[in-house]
């Protein structure tokens, strides 16, 4: 197998540093260590799913370089692994380069993943740096199984293959005793909750992870039928995490 294909760590080369950014509005200091915080304001090149929102998170840290002067590569689903590689071609000169999500954890639900897999590929280092990340906090205070868990990302639109899909979810649920995951565009929250309450069974528990870190935080686990007799919370504009495990 050619070594570009199984290589072992190359120490000459730079470091790519996995950066999580905050959940929402919060200082810094809730969410990011300070060394992480140190070491993001001295990078010169990041990888960012959205550059305005890595701008802004840069402004927060103590940069050693005027902000218009960091160079940050905007990663999208369409960019492709040519364009990626040239982007990363730095580390191989030694030179270490920040990878960001546009919240939380980079790579984990995001596509920096890819940027990842081909540093990987280099054999160059990957740090992850301890940071917010809302699908582990909204486990950890969703009170449901954490040992076998999954993260879905968005359900499907389309009204009809919603229900089917969070039936299937719940069905998986109960035979592999598993929490399911899921999030949903916030101006779409509340539609995503009656859904919920309206077509999983009433002894499932559903967990309600709202703003994590944030000010206007609040998580709430209750079962289906509980749900259904309290008052409509307030979710739209807020970023939320939906929880739920259904009785075995």
């Amino acid at each position: 197998m050619p070594a570009e294909h199984n290589p072992s760590i190359n120490r000459s080369y730079g470091v790519l540093h996995l950066i999580p950014v905050g959940l929402g509005e919060a200082p810094i200091s809730a969410w990011l260590p300070s060394d992480a915080q140190t070491l993001a304001g001295q990078l010169s090149t990041y990888i960012a799913e959205n550059a305005k929102t890595a701008r802004a998170f840069l402004k927060l840290t103590p940069l050693t370089q005027p902000l218009q002067e960091i160079t940050i590569h905007e990663l999208n689903p369409r960019i492709e692994d040519a364009t990626l590689q040239t982007w990363l071609a730095p580390l191989r000169s030694g030179v270490s380069i920040g990878l960001v999500s546009e919240a939380g954890c980079p790579a984990v639900a995001d596509p920096g993943a890819r940027a990842v897999a081909i540093a990987h590929q280099w054999g160059v280092t990957v740090k992850p740096w301890v940071g917010p990340s809302s699908i582990l906090l909204g486990l950890m205070a969703s009170g449901l199984d954490g040992q076998r868990f999954a993260f879905h990302g968005y359900a499907p639109v389309e009204a009809g293959e919603r229900v089917k899909q969070l039936k299937a979810w719940e069905l998986s649920s109960a035979k592999q005793h598993q929490t399911q995951m899921l999030i949903e565009t916030p101006y779409r929250n509340q539609a995503m909750f009656t859904s919920l309450i309206e077509h999983l069974k009433g002894n499932t528990r559903l967990c309600l992870a709202r703003a994590l870190t944030t000010h206007d935080e609040w998580v709430r686990t209750l079962t289906v039928a509980q749900w259904k007799s309290q008052p409509m919370p307030q979710l739209d504009k807020f970023p939320t995490l939906f929880l739920f495990q259904a009785a075995a």
